[in-house]
């Protein structure tokens, strides 16, 4: 009888002995391919979002270049930068970090995770307008994208600044429980200023080792293609030489069959299944929208903190709105405006010189493929401004951070007030 239950649940003891023993071992205990680098990098995977190891062994390679957004990514257009990097073998890939409900929260603790491949190097990052709203980030998109692993990273890594605090505080109003006691109570103390007690340390540190032999072993288990395939399909509309005049006849020809079926230059898929069958609630509907005051200011501030302590060289891309559509919706012009001076004075008052401002060129033709995403001859204009800024010279960034700008004054300042606000605060 012992020998037939061993015969049934020994393999399984033993795998599960091996498991634990992988989980727990002071080793790195999986490899990630060249294959699973390439995929990864157009994937837009939560868990490649929430994890480490593919990240680090990709942006390791100075091939790859970091490029935080969110869901514009997922636009592949046939001068999607992904696209175009592929079909004329660019000297460098973009690393897509970003999708539907990432903002920079999410990307503040996901570099907790890859300061080391951040530091003297080049990143992209493409600033929203729309996550600057009355209550900036969603807690359940934050969620979505967090891990426990983040969390240990940050607190392994927290000196007791101002930003850490602030990033403590932060994430205990996202996850008010991580799922861990002692990591909730850790962050509980970094938000008020204490220091972690060398048990702590230790405990996070073990818990870390389990958590990153985790990521190490499933991470790349649940990469799908599906990009790729889209990738691929767009590489056969794309002229063969990387000629302007080829590529912008080839972007008119897809265009404008792409988006027949509206006036407001909206892709036609989007428009018939988002808008059409309910266009008139939308009439008006955005004229109270207000992105000139919310805390994302200060989350913010966080991304701009680490970019700096990394000393990394960043290219922000402000992204424009559809015009057609904003003014069918009845959003603000002089709101959007607002909104561009304030960003814009955040980052250039700190040393972020590398601004591609886009934000004045909604009502181009084909510029936008929907309502607030790049389009056809939006990525032909972020694809220049881009392998300009990565191609160049490196350059050693000189940042001057200021605090203040996590402050409620900052995350609440109207537009108009900003001049008296520079007199004040120097």
């Amino acid at each position: 009888m012992g020998k037939k239950l061993w015969m049934i649940f020994g393999p399984l003891l033993v795998a599960s002995v091996v498991l634990i023993g992988l989980l727990f071992s002071p080793f790195k205990i999986n490899r990630i391919s060249p294959t699973i680098e390439k995929q990864a990098a157009t994937s837009l995977s939560p868990n490649i979002l929430k994890g480490d190891a593919v990240k680090r062994a990709a942006l390791s390679d100075p091939y790859y270049v970091p490029f935080f957004g969110s869901s514009e990514f997922s636009r592949f257009d046939l001068t999607h930068p992904s696209v175009m990097a592929e079909k004329y073998n660019w000297d460098f890939r973009p690393f897509l970090m970003g999708a539907a409900g990432t903002q920079s929260l999410t990307h503040y603790f996901q570099m907790q995770g890859i300061n080391h491949q951040l530091k003297n190097g080049k990143a992209v990052f493409v600033i929203s307008p729309q996550w600057f709203v009355k209550k900036g980030a969603n807690p359940q998109a934050f969620s979505f994208y967090f891990s426990q692993l983040q969390a240990v990273n940050f607190l392994q890594k927290q000196h007791g600044t101002r930003t850490d605090r602030y990033a403590a505080h932060r994430l205990l109003k996202m996850e008010q429980n991580t799922g861990n006691g002692m990591i909730n109570k850790a962050l509980r103390q970094v938000a008020q200023g204490q220091k972690l007690s060398a048990s702590t340390q230790r405990n996070i540190s073990y818990y870390k080792r389990l958590l990153a032999h985790e990521d190490q072993l499933f991470s790349s288990l649940k990469l799908k293609d599906d990009n790729q395939k889209k990738i691929n399909r767009q590489l056969q509309a794309l002229p063969n030489s990387e000629s302007g005049d080829l590529i912008r006849q080839a972007i008119i020809k897809q265009a404008k069959q792409q988006t027949s079926n509206n006036d407001f230059g909206i892709k036609n898929s989007f428009y018939s299944h988002r808008l059409k069958d309910k266009l008139g609630k939308f009439k008006g509907f955005e004229r109270n929208y207000d992105y000139t005051k919310s805390p994302e200011f200060a989350d913010f501030q966080l991304v701009l903190n680490q970019f700096a302590a990394d000393k990394t060289d960043v290219l922000f891309v402000i992204p424009p709105i559809n015009q057609k559509w904003a003014n069918y919706a009845g959003l603000s012009q002089s709101m959007l405006k607002g909104f561009n001076k304030k960003i814009k004075y955040q980052l250039k008052s700190q040393g972020f010189d590398h601004i591609a401002d886009l934000s004045n060129q909604g009502s181009q033709p084909y510029f936008m493929q929907d309502t607030i995403h790049l389009g056809w001859n939006g990525w032909y204009a972020f694809d220049k401004k881009v392998k300009a800024f990565v191609d160049g010279e490196q350059e050693i960034p000189s940042y001057k951070m200021n605090n203040q700008f996590y402050a409620k004054s900052w995350q609440n300042l109207a537009p108009d007030d900003l001049n008296s606000y520079i007199k004040n605060n120097g």
